[in-house]
């Protein structure tokens, strides 16, 4: 399944980027159509592989055109005209009432023992689960402060022989909240860890932060707060249309804008995006830099996976609000877990697991 899902996944990325392609990244192969996966090759598996073709064809409700305008079926089964501002106003209403939340951050990692273990003895963080796919050639593990139903957590992938992989200049860093930012850099500087920004107040600001790099590279910001249900906290990536961005992700994505801020000085505004409070839940922090619309997204950043209650409105919500599905919604080959990948405007990808399928796969 890990193949099929890289197919579908993995196209290309942003129009703006081009992925390196170094010789001794190795892939798992394509498999042919009569490959029949295991339940345990669940739906995660969506980010191992470098971009390979496109998937097309599963079908939703309602498909829109790319000028907003939707299409309906009629009772005869012929196409209608119907009222766009009635449909759009009806779509925009159920995403904001859809039960959505940020459910893990996938990336790959060329040395996942070593990963686990600075993650768990520096981060604190515990290994959820771990799964070996010797006939796809990778490996996860998943790692977090909580269970995976009700926590934010990472999925690591390693490929078989792959030891390094190029980060880019698009993502930006992960976000972890801890009550003693000055104990957690003497922590991670006493297990080798490095740091690249020692324990101190935010420019311009009062919050104690630090900046940490995993082995991999993978850069973390340490946010001192009091305790938090949700320690991984932020996902942060780069934009090149902030304003663009912001509209994209609370139509389409239904999350909220919780707070912008401007910083002149520094050349760069941020805005916080998420179904909650910062301090109870992970939030996606875009941060668009003064005067850069493109990025190198590199081959190690994924995606993130989110949470919904239909895949197939949530394909109409994003086609209309200007994101571009690259895994039509429907049922994964062998499990019939429903999900539906997309691009936003930026071309960072996510993808959307049905809520019921989700928790089922997790048992």
């Amino acid at each position: 399944m890990a193949s099929y899902l890289s197919a579908a996944l993995n196209l290309s990325t942003a129009r703006h980027c081009t992925l390196p392609s170094p010789r001794s990244f190795r892939l798992p192969p394509i498999r042919n159509s009569c490959y029949k996966p295991s339940r345990r090759l669940t739906l995660f598996h969506l980010g191992i592989a470098i971009p390979q073709s496109q998937l097309f064809g599963a079908k939703g409700s309602e498909v829109f055109k790319g000028d907003g305008q939707a299409i309906e079926a009629t009772a005869a089964g012929k196409p209608a005209q119907a009222n766009s501002s009635v449909t759009e106003q009806n779509l925009m209403d159920w995403v904001k009432n859809d039960t959505r939340r940020l459910l893990h951050v996938v990336y790959r990692v060329g040395d996942l023992e070593k990963t686990i273990k600075f993650y768990t003895e520096c981060l604190g963080m515990k290994l959820l689960r771990k799964r070996d796919i010797p006939e796809e050639r990778y490996t996860n593990a998943f790692l977090g402060y909580g269970p995976e139903d009700s926590h934010f957590t990472v999925e690591l992938t390693y490929n078989y022989g792959v030891d390094k992989y190029d980060i880019g200049n698009g993502f930006g860093h992960f976000g972890i909240a801890v009550e003693d930012v000055a104990k957690a850099v003497d922590l991670i500087k006493a297990k080798g860890g490095k740091v690249t920004r020692e324990a101190g107040p935010v420019n311009g600001g009062r919050t104690v932060i630090a900046f940490i790099e995993d082995p991999d590279g993978y850069k973390f910001e340490l946010l001192e707060r009091g305790p938090s249900p949700e320690p991984l906290c932020q996902v942060m990536l780069r934009v090149g249309d902030l304003d663009r961005a912001i509209a994209f992700y609370k139509k389409a994505f239904g999350m909220q804008l919780l707070r912008k801020r401007d910083n002149p000085e520094y050349k760069y505004t941020i805005a916080m995006m998420g179904y909650g409070p910062e301090d109870k839940n992970a939030a996606l922090e875009l941060t668009y830099n003064y005067g850069v619309t493109n990025y190198d997204k590199g081959n190690g950043y994924a995606q993130i996976a989110v949470g919904t209650n239909d895949v197939y409105k949530t394909a109409e919500a994003i086609k209309l609000y200007g994101g571009k599905i690259i895994r039509e919604p429907g049922p994964l080959p062998g499990i019939n877990t429903k999900i539906v990948a997309c691009l936003d405007p930026d071309g960072w990808k996510s993808v959307f697991v049905d809520n019921v399928d989700f928790l089922r796969e997790l048992e």
